[in-house]
């Protein structure tokens, strides 16, 4: 109760000392204050991170920095109702366990031996967060992985028990010939003193690094995977609204379709490297063990796939209704990726007139949406055609029967697990990256950033993601967007660079959250399973880090280059900075 107090008072204190200033200072400083209470309120979590994302509604009008009228259509403009509709989404395919569906039989698939179940683990892992939240597909995960390895942890103990009673028969017949000539060895074996086998306690430090490298393996390819695709997770948005934003007249050169190109790549190099260094660090890199080359299946191997094969048993057979969740789902897909492709016209444009300066990636999103609530859980009941009306019970009970059922998603289960919170959170954003443009603070901080002109764009780059990799570890990943981007911007336009090159290493840093348990909600997952300590964690994560920021600047500087245009810096960018 103190601690909350205190944090009370200091939030009124700030809240009533930007009040009583507001008189004298210039519209850049009274919006840079605001940013800076915003900051330290989202690095400290004084108050819930979307609590603090209210304020800009609340002192932007009061400072006279804004209208309120202004701050409020940030709230839900078309990047939020984006994320909106894609998580509704995938909101679905939870509700009707078709993430699991795919996560088992992808690992059916592949196989369970050592290094390719870690594999598996990562690419199912990697899939399904690209398209619903890495919250979610590592709780869902991270069950699977932990029933796995009880699994082979049992057979293994089992094993190893069959093993030294046999051995210790054996040992009780020889000694028992030795009787007379050694005497020592009776006493031993009749006080029940059998010798530890050394080999033991080098199996239990290997079973626990194994446990270790298989649950990280969940929330790094978590944090990766969802860096893949525009929705994916929240940073990416960021960078979506705040390009809309502060370049209106950018020909939406960020799509679902552009990010996807560039991002995807960078994806499957960070998800490939991830697995090498984790095999590395947990299993090593003793190939015929870990692939099983020219070896049968061991106990613990067969258990694993058993262990799979009941999971998925218990699915039963695809439904009507995961089948029409999963049609949905590719077809959201492919609107988007159609939409407006970039090399040939989208359908937007041959459809409908004028559709490419009307139609955005939100209209799919939320198009998908509305027909999850419309289409049926279940198939009709055609009375008249069914076979069984020879039958008076059966026919009875199909009349008492709607003709239509409940649809895919009802509204109850939206609202409880829809993530409020990060909504709240991006129109936070998107509210200070408007009143920055407006105020005329993100042109002072421009100009103040001239001086690194001289340095190469890419040590930029470099520089700025090692410097954003760092920060989320211990902030919110969409907060850490939420504040650089804007900067990055106007460093980019007094440097003369494209805004992208700066902005799009930075987004994709946000998510490198890997070092600390309280960093990103996966992490904090796995952490709580008990396989991992923080040093365990941290030790990782350094080097998942560094992996990190030498994909981006390599990505960033090969195909990002003729992707985004990046050695040039477009007009509508020197624009948007004249006005």
């Amino acid at each position: 109760p103190l601690i909350r107090a205190t944090n009370v008072f200091l939030i009124f204190k700030n809240n009533f000392l930007c009040l009583n200033v507001s008189s004298i200072m210039l519209q850049e400083a009274k919006c840079a204050y605001i940013i800076i209470i915003m900051a330290v309120y989202w690095c400290t979590e004084v108050i819930p991170l979307a609590v603090t994302s209210l304020m800009p509604v609340v002192f932007f009008p009061l400072l006279g920095v804004q209208s309120s009228k202004s701050v409020c259509l940030q709230y839900l403009n078309d990047t939020n109702m984006l994320f909106v509709g894609g998580l509704i989404v995938a909101i679905s395919v939870e509700q009707w366990n078709l993430h699991k569906r795919i996560a088992l039989r992808v690992l059916l698939i592949l196989g369970v031996k050592p290094a390719l179940l870690m594999l598996g683990f990562m690419i199912v892992t990697a899939f399904l967060s690209m398209w619903i939240s890495n919250t979610a597909t590592t709780a869902m995960m991270i069950p699977i992985v932990q029933a796995v390895l009880d699994q082979m942890d049992n057979t293994e103990y089992d094993v190893t028990m069959m093993e030294q009673a046999t051995g210790q028969t054996n040992t009780v017949i020889e000694l028992e010939e030795k009787n007379a000539s050694d005497p020592i060895s009776v006493h031993v074996i009749s006080n029940g003193q059998v010798p530890d086998d050394p080999r033991s306690s080098e199996e239990k430090k290997m079973r626990k690094r194994v446990c270790k490298g298989m649950t990280l393996c969940v929330c790094y390819a978590a944090s990766i995977g969802g860096t893949a695709t525009l929705t994916g997770t929240g940073p990416n948005m960021v960078l979506k609204g705040q390009m809309n934003q502060l370049y209106p007249n950018n020909n939406d050169i960020v799509n679902f379709a552009s990010w996807f190109g560039f991002a995807f790549p960078n994806m499957i190099l960070m998800l490939v490297l991830a697995w090498l260094w984790l095999q590395c660090s947990f299993m090593g890199l003793n190939f015929k063990k870990s692939w099983g080359c020219g070896t049968e299946r061991t106990a613990k191997e067969k258990a694993a796939y058993n262990v799979l094969k009941a999971e998925m048993k218990k699915l039963g057979p695809i439904s009507y209704a995961e089948f029409n969740v999963l049609l949905m789902f590719v077809l959201l897909v492919l609107l988007w990726f159609s939409r407006h492709p970039g090399f040939v016209k989208g359908w937007a444009t041959r459809l409908f007139p004028e559709g490419e300066k009307y139609i955005t990636d939100s209209a799919p999103a939320v198009f998908i949406a509305l027909l999850l609530f419309i289409l049926p859980a279940n198939k009709p009941k055609f009375i008249g055609w069914n076979p069984s009306m020879s039958d008076p019970e059966q026919t009875e009970e199909d009349i008492k029967k709607p003709f239509l059922s409940a649809p895919l998603l009802d509204w109850n289960v939206v609202q409880r697990k829809m993530p409020w919170s990060i909504v709240l959170l991006l129109g936070g954003g998107f509210a200070l990256a408007d009143a920055s443009a407006n105020s005329g603070l993100s042109a002072w901080l421009g100009h103040q950033m001239t001086p690194l002109g001289s340095i190469p764009p890419w040590a930029i780059a470099t520089v700025l993601s090692l410097i954003i990799a760092v920060f989320t570890e211990c902030t919110s990943n969409v907060a850490t967007a939420t504040l650089f981007l804007p900067v990055f911007s106007s460093m980019a336009a007094s440097v003369k660079i494209h805004p992208l090159y700066v902005m799009l290493p930075g987004t994709l840093s946000a998510s490198f959250a890997f070092m600390l348990p309280v960093a990103t909600p996966p992490n904090a997952i796995v952490f709580s399973y008990g396989h991992i300590r923080v040093l365990d964690m941290v030790r990782s994560g350094i080097v998942m880090n560094i992996i990190g920021v030498l994909c981006v600047t390599l990505a960033i500087n090969t195909w990002g280059r003729p992707m985004f245009e990046l050695d040039t810096f477009p007009t509508w960018a020197n624009s948007t900075t004249n006005q």
